[in-house]
């Protein structure tokens, strides 16, 4: 099936757009009455599943037939040829404590295949975007990696385990490496600020790990298109399944594969 995908990139990011404008304006009446808690450290909001719906409505008449992969479920799970993965606010603990970074993150899959991605970091009113073989995008601007080549000189982003434990230990031998190792670490809260931070240059590697499919599906491909290159921890491709996530440059990733792997061996 061959798709106008430019077209519908850009009524995709309409509609991200338009439920970011939702969520920006919920902003300052979220209180603690509205938080539930999914399961431990993982809060949601009415404002997370209010804005799934938005997003699930105006995506099923962009896209009729297209099933949906959705984090808060308010919708049938259905991997369809064409399905939408989505993850309505990414940084949903940040949106609660008023810290300006969280996003809105839509993907258009094709199977396995990616076709395009949005991130909408929403306080920055910053949109990332790509389509395949499209380039990719900020804000109509087109994008790309760091050019860095030394680990001595890039800046590092990370997100921390909130749930899972199992890795804390090799986990914190990376950390320790990172930090005598570059000119620092970061951790926003957002996995998808963090890829499309990498695909524009800001960041020059991004890892985390436990991470699912709708917080990283719409940033790897952004990353993708701006000439990054992402593995999980072993230096494979399968990041999605092993829920591990080694986001960089082509020249640092090399290097900092190794490290990687030595470590989690």
């Amino acid at each position: 099936m061959k798709l106008p995908l430019k077209e519908i990139t850009y009524k995709t990011i309409e509609i991200c757009k338009n439920t970011g404008s939702y969520i920006r304006e919920q902003s300052t009446q979220i209180t603690e009455k509205h938080v539930s808690e999914k399961e431990r450290n993982s809060l949601v909001t009415h404002v997370d599943t209010n804005a799934e719906r938005m997003l699930v409505e105006m995506l099923a008449e962009l896209l009729p037939g297209a099933g949906f992969i959705t984090e808060e479920k308010t919708v049938v799970q259905q991997e369809n040829e064409l399905h939408w993965i989505i993850d309505p606010l990414d940084g949903t603990t940040n949106f609660i404590h008023g810290v300006p970074v969280y996003s809105v993150s839509v993907a258009l899959y094709q199977n396995n295949d990616a076709l395009l991605g949005v991130v909408y970091e929403i306080s920055h009113d910053e949109c990332f975007y790509a389509w395949k073989n499209g380039g990719a995008f900020l804000n109509e601007k087109p994008i790309s990696v760091s050019p860095a080549k030394n680990l001595e000189d890039a800046l590092i982003a990370t997100g921390f385990p909130y749930y899972d434990y199992s890795k804390m230990e090799n986990y914190l031998q990376i950390f320790r490496y990172f930090m005598h190792s570059t000119r620092g670490l970061r951790r926003l809260g957002s996995a998808a600020v963090d890829l499309c931070y990498v695909a524009c240059g800001r960041f020059d590697v991004f890892y985390e790990y436990a991470l699912n499919i709708w917080d990283i599906a719409a940033g790897l491909l952004i990353l993708k298109e701006a000439r990054g290159h992402a593995s999980d921890f072993h230096n494979g491709a399968d990041h999605i399944e092993r829920k591990e996530l080694l986001a960089t440059n082509k020249a640092l990733h090399p290097i900092c594969a190794k490290q990687f792997i030595e470590v989690f061996a």
